[in-house]
């Protein structure tokens, strides 16, 4: 799926609430989770979403937690929550259909704690396609069906009001309805460092900063919660952005 949202405006008491990067760590997403249930219902009346930006898996110590968590129910009084694909994602998908081609990709880039979540154990070595076969059989046969379907069918895109929501960011100078999966999960520098107007303001993850970085085009939410421990999530409403964090 490429896209999902509307560009309807927010109204008074709307809140809509973007969340960066998990990378494995459940237990902050609790945290955080608590906080925006909190800001919630200190707020007046009106629609609430939580927009997972992806990289719910990897480096972090429990992936299988926190799939668990986006896949629950939603908070009380919030609409279904969206969760789009991350590159981590992706790399974890691939891998499952090729384990030889992606594996030494992915193992570069956390998956060894994605494997120790579901309780098995990683290849012992990232360019043995033997290994690499066997680790894939090991975690497709410990992957809940629901966590792969979710995986599966995870949105690339969603859009709300003036902001559009992705993991990476997009291609200047390309139109948001024909962005490329692979920018929109993977693009860093082309991205980060234009000045274009885009189509709307770009709410991002994937690229780390100590900090919230608010552009003019665009504001990325990745604050490093893995290494960090600093899960960030932006307010969206009738009024200025507010950041909640653990």
């Amino acid at each position: 799926m490429f896209q999902t949202g509307d560009s309807s405006p927010l109204g008074p008491g709307d809140l809509v609430y973007a969340i960066g990067d998990i990378h494995g760590r459940a237990d902050l997403l609790d945290r955080l989770y608590r906080r925006i249930r909190a800001h919630a219902e200190d707020a007046a009346p009106g629609r609430r979403v939580v927009v997972h930006l992806g990289d719910y898996v990897d480096r972090g110590p429990d992936s299988r937690g926190v799939i668990d968590r986006v896949m629950a129910p939603p908070l009380p009084g919030f609409a279904p929550p969206v969760a789009l694909l991350g590159n981590h994602e992706f790399l974890m998908l691939e891998f499952l259909k090729d384990p030889v081609e992606y594996g030494p990709g992915w193992m570069a880039n956390g998956a060894a704690q994605t494997f120790a979540s579901y309780g098995v154990a990683p290849p012992k070595r990232a360019d043995d396609p033997a290994e690499l076969t066997r680790a894939r059989d090991a975690l497709a046969r410990a992957l809940p069906p629901a966590h792969r379907g979710f995986l599966e069918t995870l949105p690339t895109m969603h859009r709300a009001w003036i902001f559009v929501f992705v993991h990476a960011g997009v291609r200047p100078g390309i139109a948001l309805d024909r962005q490329s999966v692979d920018d929109l999960i993977w693009i860093r520098d082309e991205f980060l460092r234009s000045p274009a107007n885009h189509g709307g303001v770009i709410v991002h993850g994937h690229s780390i900063t100590p900090e919230p970085d608010f552009q003019p085009n665009r504001i990325g939410i990745d604050t490093g919660a893995y290494r960090s421990g600093r899960l960030t999530a932006l307010c969206l409403r009738d009024g200025p952005p507010y950041i909640l964090q653990t």
